[in-house]
């Protein structure tokens, strides 16, 4: 995605600290419980610095040491950020669940960016960023400190 798409999604360097800097419960949704996949690599480095980690992924009843919920609408409490480690069809659905649980922000991982779903999440009040790395990030800030 562009710079100027990045803008467009609130992606902004702004955005993304504040982010990473106010919310910490994290509902990773499609988070594997294979430790040698990118979403237990971001979700392990996450829980590492701080956050809750919330991880949804159906047929699973326990991720990090966390129990795993199949859907964001079978969380029992709130989430802030719902980070989205789903193929891009399925990310629509994964938003319009986002708005209903009442989240923050919705992130969508390296490489999935799906405008129309960030529309929907922004128009909702949603912070959006997509086609980004919450792991990538983080670190990034913490070395600009």
């Amino acid at each position: 995605m562009t710079p100027e798409a990045q803008e467009a999604w609130h992606s902004t360097p702004e955005i993304i600290r504040r982010i990473l800097q106010d919310y910490r419960v994290v509902a990773v949704v499609g988070l594997s419980p294979q430790p040698d996949r990118p979403s237990y690599q971001v979700a392990r480095y996450l829980k590492d610095h701080g956050y809750r980690i919330v991880p949804v992924r159906p047929g699973c009843s326990e991720i990090l040491g966390e129990r795993c919920y199949p859907s964001l609408r079978d969380v029992p409490f709130p989430v802030e950020v719902v980070d989205i480690f789903r193929n891009v069809e399925a990310i629509p659905g994964v938003v319009e669940e986002a708005i209903a649980a009442g989240a923050k922000a919705v992130w969508m991982q390296l490489g999935l960016a799906e405008p129309a779903a960030g529309a929907r999440a922004k128009d909702a009040g949603l912070l959006v960023v997509m086609d980004r790395c919450m792991k990538m990030e983080h670190s990034r800030l913490a070395e600009e400190r």
